[in-house]
């Protein structure tokens, strides 16, 4: 998984899976729903082909800003003095994500976008940067807009589409998910991620058993994904099959007991081991 899905794949986990709508067998009260954590806001959001810009001081500026972002926005800020144009706000833009200032970040990515004469794919491009950047502030709002505006240029971008429908989901708008993931699979049959997200949705919609396709497809690409095993866990769990879900939760565990994913796994295992009433 890139690391564009994989970023958009967390955030629409940290939205959209809670184990208070999971726990629904027999007449056990609902449990607490974990609390997932804020993605890395650090994180950093690799340029998309095709560039904004060209040339050496572009390529040097971006090549600086995932060790050294500090240095790119300096950088930057004297090469817009001697004329950088679009390619210097492209770097001094991402700096500022790079360096926690998010919000900034995004807002001048999408003035950007909107006033560069560069391709339409490469300010939608632009317009992707900014939804993430977006999504990084906790701005669901201004990422859904930024992302709608992307795929106004580019509405066959796969990543482009599975994006907005993390932001959709994020935003419990689980059939405009459901429409961009279907997209997306039909451009590229072999997203994993898409299944795992669209299998999510359909499970919010209550649509358990196109959930549950969704999610074999999934694990039928890659058996050890661990976002894939979350899920069905999840509908497992639902559906009343506990040693499987356990199963899956513990695999989670084991393949990065580390992980964002794996830390919510170990919450679900704890549920399980707490017993079968809570009131």
């Amino acid at each position: 998984m890139n690391v564009r899905a994989a970023l958009g794949l967390a955030v629409m986990l940290l939205a959209g899976i809670g184990a208070a709508d999971a726990w629904l067998s027999g007449s056990r009260a609902l449990p607490p729903e974990p609390v997932r954590e804020q993605v890395d806001a650090t994180l950093p959001a690799p340029p998309v082909p095709p560039r904004i810009a060209e040339g050496e001081d572009y390529e040097k500026c971006l090549a600086m800003l995932p060790g050294d972002p500090a240095g790119a926005a300096a950088y930057a800020e004297a090469w817009a003095k001697r004329g950088g144009g679009e390619g210097a706000t492209h770097c001094l833009a991402r700096s500022k994500v790079e360096l926690g200032d998010a919000a900034a970040g995004a807002d001048m990515l999408q003035a950007l976008a909107s006033a560069s004469h560069g391709t339409r794919l490469a300010r939608a491009a632009i317009y992707g940067q900014a939804e993430q950047a977006y999504q990084q502030a906790g701005d669901l709002n201004s990422a859904l807009g930024a992302s709608t505006l992307a795929l106004s240029l580019a509405p066959d971008d796969v990543d482009l589409l599975v994006d907005r429908a993390v932001v959709g989901g994020g935003l419990e708008h689980w059939q405009d998910c459901v429409d961009d993931l279907t997209h997306a699979l039909d451009l590229d049959p072999r997203r994993g991620d898409a299944f795992v997200l669209r299998g999510s949705a359909w499970r919010h919609l209550g649509h358990l058993e196109l959930a549950q396709d969704d999610i074999d497809r999934a694990v039928l690409i890659d058996g050890d994904d661990p976002d894939a095993l979350l899920e069905r866990g999840i509908l497992r769990q639902r559906g009343g099959v506990v040693a499987g879900a356990r199963a899956d939760w513990r695999r989670v565990v084991t393949l990065g007991p580390d992980s964002v994913t794996a830390d919510l796994a170990k919450q679900y295992l704890a549920l399980l081991d707490a017993g079968p009433e809570r009131k």
